[in-house]
């Protein structure tokens, strides 16, 4: 569903405990009941897929992504995007999903691939490249080599390229300046050496600043414009979501602005009642 020529994939990201001590507490307790309001507000906000998420250190975190996947899959046909640091959380995931899941996320050292990769083939999955290794690197041509590794390390595992998301790594533009250049540029190498899919974190690039969500907004925009195809983001924010379906309106991706036009009168409607 995620490819250059279609309209943009929203990845809803609310299903992560990582900031939230309410939801922590909740999956120490064994408690998935919140992730039922989170599917709802991200759904009827426009997500296009859901990342579900509930690491938490004090959790039992294998055994409640075996149970928050069916949860999830229960309550909407979104496809789904099981992520976690933890390998035996995924092929919990992965194992507990119907269809075909993207998996977040693999880098590109070598123990991380050797271990991701094989369970990624065995389900049939897609699967998230973060475009580093051991260091962060700032320089395009350096994180556009880590991708090209983790792209032919998982063809090596019969995984083809089109199943490979590359994430440019989206930096705080409040730490270095030059952060937002930096990925744009990384990302236009990806599309012409590479041609692969690309997605992000779309709220590191505002991370410690006012007006996150304008900033979030505009930076997606001008993303979308050089070739970003997805992006794990909030999709309960109207600011961000919005800006999203316009531009791929203005970039030709929504023909004859039928989805922005929908949207439209949907909220309209809903406005009304």
């Amino acid at each position: 569903m995620i490819g250059p020529e279609r309209p943009f994939v929203v990845i809803g990201e609310r299903i992560n405990p990582t900031g939230r001590k309410v939801f922590q507490a909740q999956l120490q307790a064994g408690d998935l009941s919140q992730i039922e309001i989170d599917v709802a507000e991200q759904v009827a906000g426009g997500a296009d897929m859901l990342d579900v998420n509930v690491g938490d250190p004090l959790a039992d975190e294998i055994g409640l992504m075996a149970k928050a996947v069916p949860l999830v899959q229960g309550l909407t046909d979104l496809p789904l995007c099981i992520d976690s640091s933890v390998i035996e959380a995924l092929e919990s995931g992965l194992e507990a999903y119907d269809g075909k899941a993207l998996v977040n996320s693999v880098t590109g050292e070598d123990e991380r691939l050797e271990a991701i990769l094989p369970i990624v083939a065995r389900h049939g999955a897609a699967v998230i490249g973060l475009a580093n290794d051991d260091e962060i690197p700032m320089d395009p041509e350096r994180r556009v080599e880590v991708a090209k590794k983790i792209v032919s390390v998982a063809g090596d595992h019969g995984i083809p390229p089109e199943d490979v998301v590359i994430d440019p790594l989206a930096m705080p533009v409040g730490a270095e300046p030059r952060a937002v250049t930096l990925f744009l540029e990384t990302l236009g190498l990806l599309r012409e050496e590479l041609g692969v899919n690309t997605t992000c974190g779309a709220s590191n690039t505002s991370f410690g600043l006012p007006g996150r969500h304008t900033l979030g907004a505009a930076f997606l925009a001008v993303a979308q414009s050089h070739g970003l195809t997805s992006a794990i983001m909030d999709a309960r924010r109207d600011e961000t979501v919005e800006a999203v379906r316009a531009t791929d309106f203005l970039l030709g991706r929504d023909e004859w602005g039928a989805e922005w036009i929908r949207r439209y009168r949907a909220k309209q409607a809903a406005a009304t009642a």
